[in-house]
Order: C-alpha cells, then structure tokens, then sequence
C-alpha cells in the first residue's frame, strides 16, 4: 500500500489547483494566504497542475532528477547517515577560503570527483571551501548563476545526495563549506516561478529583467521562500555559510531590509544548532551598512567581497589600466597602500568609471569583515578569454593577499598558477536562447576590439574542457614550486597570529611608485614586495619567507619577502 503524503503549494492566483503524482492528478484545497494543500499518494515524480495546464515542477523541490523543465522528487533529508560528529564548525573571522566550480574543479565535474581532492585542500591548509551556486539549470554545463530551482541541487553534479557527501567529508577533514547562492534573479530558461506568483515584480528593474518581488503585493510569501531556501542549504545539507550574489540587485524599499531578516534568521538558526553560521555578501556599493551588527543599524552580514583591494592588485601586477582599473592603474601602488589601510579605495571619493563619487569609509577595526583576493571567478570569468594571472604574477600577489588584514580566498587552481582558464560556458538546451548568448558574449567584447573569432564559444564543449584545472599542473615545474610558495604563506599566517590581527589602523605601507616597490608593516612583521624590473632594498629583520633574488639586503626584480623584526 503506497503511503499517503501531504502536499502544499502557493499559488494565490490560481483557481483551481492538482497535484499530479506518477502521471494521476489529485485535487487540491484552497487554504489561507493563497496556500493549496491535501493528500495524495507518494510516488516517484510529482508537480502542480495551475488551472488545468500542465504539470510544473514544486518551486520548493529538493531535487529535479530531469533537470527543471522535469516533475519534482521527494528527498527525505532524515535519511541520510551523517558522519561529521567531530565537526562543531568554526568562525569564519581568521580562516582562508577558497573557491571552486564543482564542474570544472575535476574531469569528472561531480561532487564525488571533487572529494578525491579535498586532501589537496588540507595539505594546502585552507579552512573552508566556497563552491560556486548547485542549484538547477537547464543542461549539463554552466557557471551556476542560472540556477531556477533554489531549493534544489544540479542533477548532474551528484544532486542533493551528492552534496551532502561532499559537505560530509569536507567536515570530517577539518574543512568548513560556505555556499554561492543567487537571490536577486532566476535563469532565463526553466523559470516557472511567475505561473505560481507574484515571484518577480515590474516595480523595479534589475540587470536581469524585472526584480525579485521583496516589497510589492505578495512579497511576504517570496521573502519567506527565500529565507526558508537559505535556511534549508544551512539545516539539511549543514552548509556552514552563504555568499549571497550581488546583493545591491535586491531592490527592497521595505522599512526592514531582507537582509536583515535574513541575517536575523540565519542567527537564530545557530543558536539553535549550536554551531556557527555566517552570511557573506557580494555588493558594489562600498558601504560598510551591509557589515554593520544590526545592533548598531547594519544589515548585520558576517563579511563581503572587495573588490577594490582585487583592481589594485590586479593593475600593480598586470599594468591593466582599462575600464573599471582606471581609478587603480594610475598610481597601483598608492592604490594598494589605501585599500591596506583604509578597507576601500572608493569611500568617498570620486569614481572616473561612474562618473562621480562612490563608497564611504569602511570602520578601520573589521578588516577581516573584508574578504581579500587576487583572483575569483568573476574577475577571470569575466574578460574576454577567461585569462588568469600568470605563476609569476601570482607569486607577487600572494603575500599581499595572504598576510593582509582581511580574509583572504583563493581561486581553484591559482596555488600552482593553473595554465587552464575559466572561461564562460553555458549548456543551454533552447537553440535560440543558445545563440542569443553566443551572440551577445561575442557582442560585448568585439565592442573593445576583440575580434568575433578570439571569444570562446560558450555553448562549444571545448570550451568547458579549457576551463577544467588540469591535475598533472602542480606535481612539477613552476607550478611545483608556487604550490609550495603557498603553502608556505598560509603556514606562515597561522603560525602568527599577529598576521590574523584584522586592524586596518596598526597597518602601514611604504611605497616607490616609479620603481614598483612596496612595503606593508604590521604586527612586526614586514613583506616587501617588488612589482618593479630593477633591484630595490630588502626589508630588515629576520627573513622568513622569499620568492625570487632575495640576498645581502637586496631584493631583485619581480621578488618578494617576509621579514620579522622581533617588535610586536
């Protein structure tokens, strides 16, 4: 005898609503605030029927086993033998972090792949690993910021079983598991969202499209969806944290912030778990509000991205000046040197890419609220052939990032100065929508002057094999020997503890512009960078760490070190 379960769905518009279970359609009854709900057979697939159309898949499905255009699957998250026992989660204040597309992190592109390496990660001696947003899209390939179903996990990466392994062994190897997740748009394939409710609103436009309904009619039902997917990825899978994608895209006029009703949630979730658990924001607004306790008037998040510490060092070690690097590559250095000691480039001041002033100043005591990188998948993902910064770059760049004052992240592969890149790639299975996104890719950037023929296709396989990290990389070469320069860095930030002291005010920087060298004291210690092609000064004291010609006080060109001078 097949049991008997109990289904609900909101669709306040709808006036007449099934569930169909194994092909069989089932009434259901009209509750309160729009709610449908009864009982009905279990089976092997189910969705909604609206008004007699066809059956679309539960927006609150765990699991699509025929990706999103599929009927929904049960998944009973009781069922699963955990084995992290050891595990009690840990801050993410003091912690390095680094991020991985689980598609392109191994050949195999699973989660089950993905674990075979998590040794490279302790041995590396990271503390949590941020994977890029799971949810489901439409095919096989993609970057995950396409995602429809965000309560569910992509088919093809191992789905919701899958994750749970992964998140299970990373605990038992010590590793945190923070989570990418999308809130301010749904892919444009596969969204079915709309025929339920008023999900999105024409009250404010994003760069997607119409934005997510948080304060127009009906939107306590679609904060409340979004704050119980949040919840769920913390609870049922015991994701550790959330890094919430371009959060200045949820437009919210509401006298409290979703945010803030989130944060507020997520606190009172690990209270109740009694372990730690943290939200961490990716915005362009250079506001220190979204950091702030909510005690104090902030939305109350545990950390963000910046960028601006990313464009300073990208332009010191790159020489890029176009775009957005223009206010950074002028004088790269003075832009380090501030970013160092103040958080933000831009707290105020005047933005040439804008066209007028950005940001305001970030308090100097919460550096490590600041999440500190050379390299993310935006940032290579992004520029026309997904090129990463090269080893000898990167060895320049690591000691700045990895004895910073905020919390410093790797990208999958820059340890060992990967030669693949991470190009963009979407498997979409509409050809229309396929060639409207191979055209405009090719669009935005023969607009600078690439040519039609140097922009990867992103529909073309190939592409997707380009962007995979190929594993033979750091057993030699250079590779072999940066792997082993960032070991060494991260083996140094946590055998001092001054190097986690995150007070952007006990933190000076010297600096010669013209000759590309740069020094940053702290905690007493002092890591000399020069970006420079001539010999400069080697800093005084007891040398700890070095990269490149670093003898009798001097400090060649391209080189780096670390020195203690014993004054804490």
């Amino acid at each position: 005898m097949r049991a008997v379960v109990e289904y609900r769905v909101w669709a306040p518009t709808a006036e007449r609503v099934e569930v169909e279970v194994d092909g069989t359609a089932h009434p259901l009854a009209p509750g309160e605030g729009g709610w449908w709900q009864g009982e009905a057979p279990a089976g092997q697939g189910y969705g909604f029927r609206l008004d007699g159309a066809r059956a679309l898949p539960d927006p609150r499905s765990a699991r699509l086993p025929d990706g999103p255009d599929g009927l929904s699957r049960a998944v009973d998250h009781a069922a699963f033998r955990w084995s992290d026992t050891d595990w009690h989660g840990r801050p993410l204040p003091g912690a390095v972090v680094y991020e991985l597309h689980i598609g392109t992190f191994t050949p195999a592109g699973t989660f089950a792949g993905a674990i075979e390496r998590l040794d490279h990660l302790v041995e590396l001696g990271v503390d949590f690993v941020e994977l890029l947003p799971v949810c489901p899209f439409p095919g096989r390939h993609g970057w995950g910021y396409d995602g429809v179903a965000p309560w569910a996990v992509h088919e093809p990466y191992g789905g919701p079983e899958g994750l749970k392994r992964f998140v299970d062994a990373a605990h038992r190897e010590g590793l945190g598991v923070i989570l990418d997740v999308v809130h301010n748009h749904l892919g444009p394939s596969g969204n079915y969202l709309p025929a339920f409710g008023p999900y999105f609103t024409e009250r404010h436009q994003t760069p997607w499209g119409a934005a997510v309904n948080l304060d127009a009619p009906g939107s306590d039902e679609v904060r409340a969806y979004l704050r119980g997917s949040a919840l769920a990825w913390l609870r049922d899978y015991r994701i550790d944290g959330l890094r919430l994608d371009a959060v200045h895209a949820l437009v919210d006029d509401r006298a409290t912030h979703f945010l803030e009703e989130l944060a507020t949630a997520v606190e009172r979730l690990a209270a109740e778990l009694n372990r730690p658990l943290f939200l961490i924001g990716e915005s362009d607004l250079n506001d220190p509000r979204l950091v702030t306790p909510r005690q104090a008037g902030g939305l109350g998040l545990g950390a963000q991205w910046s960028d601006d510490f990313h464009h300073a060092l990208h332009a010191a070690a790159t020489g890029e000046r176009q775009g957005y690097y223009a206010d950074f590559g002028r004088a790269p250095l003075a832009a380090l040197a501030r970013t160092l000691t103040r958080g933000w480039f831009h707290d105020g001041t005047f933005s040439s890419f804008r066209g007028r002033h950005h940001g305001r100043p970030f308090p100097p005591a919460e550096g490590h609220r600041l999440l500190g990188y050379a390299q993310t998948h935006d940032q290579i993902g992004n520029r026309a052939r997904g090129d990463r910064l090269t080893a000898g770059q990167l060895a320049l760049t690591a000691p700045l990032v990895l004895t910073s004052p905020f919390t410093p992240m790797l990208f999958m592969g820059e340890e060992w100065g990967a030669a693949t890149p991470w190009q963009y790639f979407t498997d979409h299975t509409d050809p229309d929508l396929a060639q409207a996104v191979r055209q405009g890719r090719r669009r935005e950037f023969t607009a600078f002057g690439w040519a039609a023929e140097e922009v990867p296709d992103p529909q073309d396989r190939a592409t997707v094999l380009r962007s995979t990290l190929d594993w033979s990389e750091p057993r030699s070469g250079e590779h072999a020997e940066l792997l082993r320069w960032y070991r060494r860095l991260i083996r140094l930030r946590r055998e001092h503890p001054a190097l986690l002291d995150p007070d952007l005010s006990t933190v000076r920087v010297d600096f010669d512009e013209a000759a590309g060298q740069l020094t940053v004291h702290r905690g007493g210690f002092r890591v000399a960078v020069n970006f420079g092609e001539k010999p400069g000064e080697a800093p005084a004291g007891t040398l700890l760490a070095s990269w490149g010609e670093v003898a009798a006080g001097r400090l060649g060109p391209r080189s780096c070190a670390i020195t203690a001078t014993g004054t804490r």
